[in-house]
């Protein structure tokens, strides 16, 4: 048998970070590469926004169907995230890695904590501006928020920011550096699937 012939499970890789940081970016630039991955699609109860897919951006549910997915123990996590509700499905995510798959999902830092007390054995990526001025410049420009909301995520984002301890690595997203972020990224997934004690997620 050669080295490559051995079986080996699917990582579950979390990309988090405050909100405006890029976590959608990153993923869109890894799908546009092609990089080996199953992309984790999250529910959420917020409306989409214009241009996003649902299915393939998010899962937009009603608060109704949330309230069942919950009560079904249909998500891996959920939590209230600037007044909405977000959570990652559990069946997708676990028919994947137990197959080999590896699994990417994207989530806030709240929802990051509750996975790794639930898959101890998750790679957790910490995405993470070049500065505080950098990503409040970011949510306000972008124009998808009232001034409420936007006042909201930049305060949560000074909590979530240090939370960043909890992580296994930490990305740095550069302003007009998006590329440089992406790559970092598929470092650490490479690097994690030649582990010779590789991580098993069970979840």
């Amino acid at each position: 048998m050669s080295w490559g012939d051995r079986a080996a499970p699917g990582l579950l890789i979390v990309l988090s970070g405050p909100s405006g940081v890029g976590k959608d970016a990153v993923m869109a630039k890894l799908r546009e590469r092609g990089f080996p991955l199953r992309f984790g699609v999250t529910a959420t109860t917020r409306p989409p926004r214009p241009g996003e897919v649902h299915g393939k951006d998010y899962y937009f549910v009603s608060e109704a169907e949330f309230d069942r997915m919950i009560a079904e123990d249909e998500l891996l996590e959920w939590a209230h995230v600037h007044c909405h509700r977000y959570g990652v499905p559990r069946v997708s995510v676990r028919q994947h890695v137990e197959s080999g798959v590896d699994v990417l999902v994207r989530v806030d830092v709240q929802g990051a904590a509750t996975i790794r007390s639930k898959v101890p054995e998750a790679v957790l990526v910490f995405l993470a501006p070049p500065s505080m001025d950098s990503l409040i410049r970011r949510l306000t420009r972008r124009g998808t928020e009232s001034a409420e909301e936007q006042a909201t995520r930049i305060a949560n984002a000074y909590a979530e920011m240090a939370r960043l301890p909890e992580f296994d690595y930490v990305v740095v997203n550069p302003d007009d550096g998006l590329d440089e972020a992406v790559e970092k990224v598929m470092a650490i997934v490479v690097a994690e699937r030649c582990r010779v004690n590789r991580r098993r997620a069970v979840v």
